[in-house]
C-alpha cells in the first residue's frame, strides 16, 4: 500500500516534467522547421491552432454536453479577447522571437510570466500587496530578480560555452557578430511581449473562470477565435503564396505536434495537475524547461550555449522560485489547502499562475 501511495504521489511530478519536455520539444521542432525548411511562423501558428480547434471544439460539446453553462454574447466577447491575447499576440510573438534567437532564450524568458502575473494581479487588485509584510517584500525581490535576469539573458550573450556542431561552417553562412547580437535582442523583445501577453491571459482567464468554470469550453472557444484572428493576420502579412504550402516532412510533423501535444495534451495534463496540486505546483516546473531547452537546442539544432544565457537563466529561476515560495507561504497563512488547491477565500485573492 505504501508503494502504491508513493507511486500515485509521484505521478503529478512526472506528468509536469513531461509537459515541460513537450513544451520545449515544440519550440525546438518549430525552430528546426523554420530554419531548415523556411516555414513561415504565421502560417505555422494558424495551421496548428486550426487543427487544435478541430479537436477541442467537438470535445467540449461532447464532454460538457449536460454540465456546460449557457454561453452569452458578453462571454463570447471575453473568449474573443482571450484568443487575441493568448494566441494572436502571444503565440506569434513566441515563434517570431524564437526565429530570431533560440528555444533556450524562449524558455528563459517564459519564466518572467509568474513575476509579471504577480505585478498585474496587484495592479488589478487580485493580489494583496502589503509593503510592511515580509512575504510581500520577498515577492517584490523575486519579481525584480526575474526581470533583471530576463534583461541579462536578452542583452548579454557572453562567451560561448559549448557547441554540438559536427561540421565546420563557412563565414558566409552566418551573420556578423553585430547582426547576431541585434537579432538576439529583437528575439528577446518579442519573447518579452509574449510573456506579458501570457500574464494578461492568466489574469483574464482567472477572472472568467470565477463565473464560467468550464475550462475545456473556454480553451476551445479561445482557440477558435484565435484561429480566426490568425487567419486574418496571416492573409495580411504573408504575401508569398508558396508559404501556405506544407511539405510532408518536418513542417507537417511540427504542426501536428503543436496541435496535439502543445495544446490538447498539455492543457489536459496541466488541468489535472492543477486540480490535484494547485497552480503553484504547476508553475514551479517552468524553470526545468531552461535546462531541457539548452540541451535540446545544442543537441538537435547545433546551437551554441552562451554564458549570458546560463547566468540570466539562473537569476530568473532564483527570482521565480522566490515568488513561488512566498506565494505558497501566503496560501498557507490565508487558509488550508483543499484537494491540493487553495481554499476558496485564498483562491479568490491569488492569480492563476499556470504556464500556458
Amino acid at each position: 500500500m505504501e508503494l502504491k501511495r508513493c507511486l500515485l504521489e509521484c505521478i503529478p511530478f512526472a506528468a509536469m516534467v513531461i509537459v515541460e519536455i513537450l513544451d520545449v520539444g515544440l519550440t525546438t521542432l518549430s525552430k528546426a522547421a523554420m530554419s531548415t525548411r523556411g516555414m513561415n511562423h504565421f502560417v505555422f501558428v494558424l495551421y496548428s491552432n486550426a487543427l487544435a480547434t478541430s479537436i477541442l471544439l467537438p470535445s467540449s460539446f461532447l464532454i460538457n454536453r449536460t454540465t456546460r453553462p449557457p454561453l452569452s454574447f458578453s462571454l463570447l466577447v471575453k473568449f474573443f479577447l482571450l484568443g487575441l491575447v493568448g494566441i494572436t499576440i502571444m503565440q506569434n510573438c513566441v515563434f517570431t522571437g524564437i526565429s530570431y534567437s533560440s528555444p533556450t532564450l524562449g524558455s528563459a524568458m517564459s519564466n518572467l510570466t509568474p513575476a509579471m502575473t504577480f505585478v498585474l494581479a496587484v495592479i488589478f487588485r487580485m493580489e494583496k500587496l502589503n509593503v510592511g509584510s515580509s512575504i510581500s517584500q520577498i515577492k517584490m525581490v523575486g519579481t525584480v530578480l526575474s526581470i533583471s535576469g530576463a534583461l541579462l539573458v536578452t542583452l548579454y550573450k557572453g562567451a560561448p560555452i559549448r557547441s554540438f556542431r559536427t561540421q565546420p561552417s563557412t563565414p558566409q553562412q552566418f551573420p556578423t557578430l553585430f547582426e547576431e547580437t541585434s537579432n538576439w535582442v529583437i528575439g528577446g523583445l518579442f519573447l518579452f511581449t509574449a510573456s506579458l501577453s501570457l500574464s494578461i491571459w492568466n489574469i483574464a482567464q482567472a477572472a472568467i473562470l470565477r463565473g464560467y468554470p468550464s475550462q475545456l469550453t473556454i480553451v476551445a472557444f479561445y482557440c477558435l477565435f484565435g484561429t480566426i484572428q490568425c487567419a486574418v493576420l496571416s492573409l495580411i502579412v504573408v504575401k508569398d503564396r508558396n508559404a501556405w504550402n506544407l511539405s510532408a516532412g518536418i513542417e507537417l510533423i511540427s504542426i501536428i505536434y503543436s496541435a496535439v501535444f502543445g495544446s490538447v495534451v498539455t492543457f489536459s495534463v496541466m488541468t489535472w495537475c492543477i486540480e490535484r496540486k494547485g497552480p503553484v505546483f504547476v508553475s514551479m516546473f517552468k524553470p526545468v524547461g531552461i535546462a531541457i531547452a539548452a540541451f535540446m537546442s545544442a543537441a538537435f539544432l547545433g546551437e551554441t550555449l552562451h554564458v549570458g544565457s546560463v547566468i540570466g537563466a539562473v537569476v530568473i529561476a532564483i527570482g521565480f522560485y522566490t515568488v513561488m515560495w512566498a506565494q505558497s507561504k501566503e496560501g498557507n497563512v490565508n487558509g488550508p489547502e483543499v484537494n491540493g488547491s487553495l481554499s476558496s477565500s485564498s483562491a479568490e485573492e491569488s492569480p492563476l499562475l499556470e504556464s500556458r
